[in-house]
């Protein structure tokens, strides 16, 4: 089994889709990676499943419910000052959720795969991000 190191923490982001675009949210600016764009999501807490550490996220952040499916990937990427084992899921808005709120971020949008380098993300994503480009 895989020795997690003191400072790495695992985080839990959704891959929202909505036609061919999906969902990118853009951080504050006071807040580690400041303005960079990322998916929604966080970190997990004690006791909780992936699952409900994702759903937990996108009511806090966008006041949505969510249902997730499978993993889409994971990635492992050091910061300066933390590293985080990115968990990204498919996941989909519940048909009954209210609209989306910009509850934490400064801006959403719905991007397609080829509009990706038009957009600044978090380091972490880049892997995901040539994935979703193919």
């Amino acid at each position: 089994m895989k020795q997690k190191s003191s400072n790495e923490v695992e985080v839990v982001a959704a891959l929202i889709w909505q036609a061919d675009r999906f969902l990118i949210c853009q951080r504050p600016a006071n807040k580690a990676r400041a303005l960079l764009y990322e998916f929604v999501g966080g970190k997990v807490e004690a006791g909780e499943s992936h699952a409900e550490a994702l759903i937990r996220e996108c009511r806090e952040e966008l006041n949505i419910q969510i249902m997730v499916d499978d993993l889409y990937m994971d990635v492992i990427h050091t910061y300066p000052d933390i590293t985080v084992h990115l968990y990204l899921y498919n996941a989909r808005i519940d048909g009954s959720s209210p609209p989306i709120q910009k509850l934490e971020h400064v801006d959403i949008r719905w991007i397609y795969p080829n509009e990706i380098p038009k957009y600044s993300f978090c380091p972490a994503d880049k892997g995901i991000l040539e994935r979703l480009m193919d």
